[in-house]
């Protein structure tokens, strides 16, 4: 199969995950999202991406995608494969890492609105040179889609961003910064905690407001030994994953 090996992280985030509880099913990933689980929505928008390859799903309990009348076909002709999920995003990235190599692109399955052209555009926007590179969008462009959506923002010195949940691992190098990631894992929807990383001089720095999002990229470069990029997404939605309840709601609305 041509195109970019992917990884789809579906793992269960335990009973206490707020949309599977929800809409009463076991992974969020199932969890149906204007009728159709959110799994299938991405997997959907990913084979109708030429830069695709075979997408891989990591899953606990891959009977629920063997099972199902629209992604078993897929399993059955080698357009999808499964992986074991390892307890947390960065292993289980950690892990297929090391299966499958490099490059991969990473996303998740509660990315219900993604779109093949969004996937297009991050792949051919890479930054040359880059190790890994990670998909952001700028509030502006979030508010002006979503106005009434709350996201977390990465606030920097030329501008506050939300991650769009679009990862691409180009090489061996960026094996490095998924080994950190497991470090910042549990606090990613603190910023500040993220940040602390960078060390004091840049945490003083983020916290006047003087920190860039080039020079964070460049103190991640340096504690990694890989050269991080990012490509700022023209896509306000792209930053719409489904997290709680209220991202149920405005996900549903905005597919109907």
């Amino acid at each position: 199969m041509s195109g970019m090996a992917t990884l789809v992280l579906a793992g269960s985030r335990g009973p206490a995950d707020p949309v599977a509880q929800l809409m009463g099913v076991s992974h969020k990933a199932f969890a149906p999202i204007a009728g159709v689980p959110m799994l299938v929505r991405v997997v959907r928008a990913l084979t109708a991406a030429p830069a695709i390859g075979t997408i891989h799903i990591a899953i606990e309990r891959p009977e629920l995608v063997q099972q199902h009348p629209e992604l078993a076909p897929l399993l059955a002709a080698g357009r999808i494969a499964l992986l074991p999920a390892e307890g947390s995003p960065s292993r289980t990235v950690s892990s297929a890492l090391e299966r499958l190599g490099t490059p991969l692109f990473v996303t998740t399955a509660d990315h219900a609105l993604l779109r093949p052209e969004w996937v297009e555009h991050f792949l051919s926007h890479l930054p040359d040179g880059s190790d890994v590179c990670v998909g952001l969008a700028r509030d502006s462009v979030v508010q002006a889609a979503v106005p009434d959506t709350k996201r977390t923002w990465l606030r920097f010195a030329d501008g506050a961003f939300s991650g769009c949940n679009l990862f691409a691992f180009r090489t061996p190098a960026s094996l490095a910064v998924a080994r950190t990631w497991r470090q910042v894992e549990a606090q990613r929807k603190s910023p500040l905690r993220m940040i602390r990383l960078l060390g004091p001089v840049s945490i003083l720095r983020f916290l006047l407001g003087r920190l860039t999002l080039t020079a964070a990229l460049t103190r991640l470069g340096r504690i990694t030994g890989a050269k991080a990029g990012v490509v700022e997404m023209p896509f306000g939605l792209a930053a719409v994953d489904v997290d709680k309840a209220a991202d149920v709601e405005l996900a549903e609305r905005l597919l109907s």
